[in-house]
């Protein structure tokens, strides 16, 4: 008797159903449901890997590098375009723009799960388009629009997706990985800074060309990143976002804390150029230096903590960073002159380097498929950074209500250590538990 179908067999064997049906699959489908178990391992390394390192760090070079420069650019609104306005309004402008790079990411790491990199194109033409109209703004409701929603709003199609195609390539040694990756921002952070401060205060190309210039300085980065950043693995087309994870205690945790330090660590970043010139009397042109000094060191902050994690456990140097962090912020108003002030930043900076790739790179240990990747990301710093928004106005506010910084430094500080205490939580809620390489 014929064989051919199912029909002619008869009630199938146990399997038999199921491979007959496999067959009925397009080649395209079936290679976006592998199974987990059927992935093959991260390279950990190899030219294709580190060109996709050297494509996201350039993406973070322009994005959150551009973000961290925040700190000159309030020093220079609160003295031109935005004299009439307060400390805590501009503020707003800085920390928009920081949460809506992290919020949106809500939305671009699941999109880069389900369609790739190329989602990726049109946000880096939109982005280069967003810094040249910031060139032309010149009130506060147009520098919020453009600054704070458009560019922040573009970043987390950008940065998203290039951290999920990173992780793609690496496991073992991700968080040394995700370290050079987010270094760029730190890079990003220095030249950026420099740059502007030099072109505001010491020339007479005035705002608009200083912008522009930033902005053509960020499209070779930008177009070499869009060829460079490939997924190694297939999109996976499952629900847009995993709902399941809010019941991972882990999870939760890591995104409570990441809250809180995101309160603390962006106040330093953002006021310090302020309280240098305002309560230390620091020539305005050297506290425009101040945040290139701190993404300097903040480099070393990143990279360093990062090959640590990897060997001494991720969560482990995320908790450890976040607490010295805390105990740098309290320290911001007992800097009394250039020197000290210098030095702080320095010292800030490294220690705050370790607060966004530690959250990443943890956040990402909670994906059991690293095709989810995008969307654990994106989910857990979106949450995250409700803190980013609430954080810097909240600073303003302190400032402009007592007309010092003692009181916010503690507030900042108090932040920070609350955030990597609840890193202590989630790593007792691991298998290896508190005192585990986790």
């Amino acid at each position: 008797m014929s064989t051919t179908s199912v029909e002619e067999k008869g009630t199938p064997l146990p399997g038999e159903e199921k491979i007959a049906l496999e067959q009925l699959v397009p080649d395209d489908q079936e290679r976006q449901s592998t199974p987990t178990d059927e992935i093959e391992p991260a390279p950990e390394g190899g030219l294709r890997a580190w060109l996709v390192a050297c494509g996201a760090a350039s993406v973070f070079f322009c994005c959150l590098g551009f973000s961290n420069s925040f700190g000159t650019f309030t020093e220079y609104y609160l003295t031109h375009q935005l004299r009439d306005h307060t400390p805590d309004d501009v503020a707003w402008i800085g920390s928009l723009s920081a949460f809506l790079q992290f919020f949106t990411g809500m939305i671009g790491g699941p999109m880069f799960d389900r369609y790739g990199v190329k989602i990726m194109q049109p946000a880096a033409v939109i982005y280069i388009f967003a810094v040249m109209m910031l060139s032309l703004c010149k009130t506060y409701w147009q520098i919020i629009l453009v600054q704070g929603v458009l560019m922040g709003s573009t970043m987390g199609f950008l940065q998203f997706p290039a951290m999920g195609a990173l992780a793609h390539y690496f496991d073992k040694k991700r968080a040394a990985a995700f370290g050079v990756a987010i270094s760029g921002s730190s890079i990003g952070g220095i030249i950026m800074p420099i740059a502007v401060s030099r072109m505001l205060n010491a020339t007479s190309i005035g705002f608009g060309w200083t912008v522009r210039i930033i902005g053509f300085l960020m499209v070779p980065f930008m177009a070499f990143s869009i060829i460079v950043i490939k997924a190694r693995l297939p999109p996976r087309p499952t629900a847009f976002f995993i709902t399941g994870v809010f019941r991972d205690a882990k999870f939760m945790l890591l995104i409570a804390s990441t809250f809180f330090a995101f309160i603390g660590m962006f106040m330093p970043i953002i006021f310090l150029p302020t309280y240098a010139v305002e309560a230390r009397g620091m020539g305005a042109t050297l506290a425009g230096y101040l945040p290139a000094i701190l993404n300097a060191a903040s480099t070393f902050g990143r990279v360093i903590p990062g090959i640590l994690a990897d060997k001494y456990g991720k969560m482990n140097m995320y908790a450890g960073g976040t607490i010295v962090t805390a105990v740098v912020a309290f320290c911001m108003n007992s800097t009394h002159n250039n020197a000290a002030i210098i030095a702080y930043a320095a010292i800030f900076g490294f220690t705050s380097g370790t607060i966004i790739s530690g959250a990443t790179v943890t956040i990402t240990s909670c994906a059991d498929d690293p095709r989810n990747i995008g969307t654990y990301t994106g989910m857990g710093l979106a949450l995250g950074a409700v803190g980013v928004l609430i954080g810097p106005p909240i600073d303003g506010a302190f400032v402009a209500h007592y007309g010092s910084f003692e009181q916010v430094t503690m507030f900042s500080g108090a932040m920070c250590l609350f955030g990597g205490i609840l890193v202590l939580f989630a790593k007792a809620a691991t298998p290896q538990g508190i005192f585990g390489k986790s």
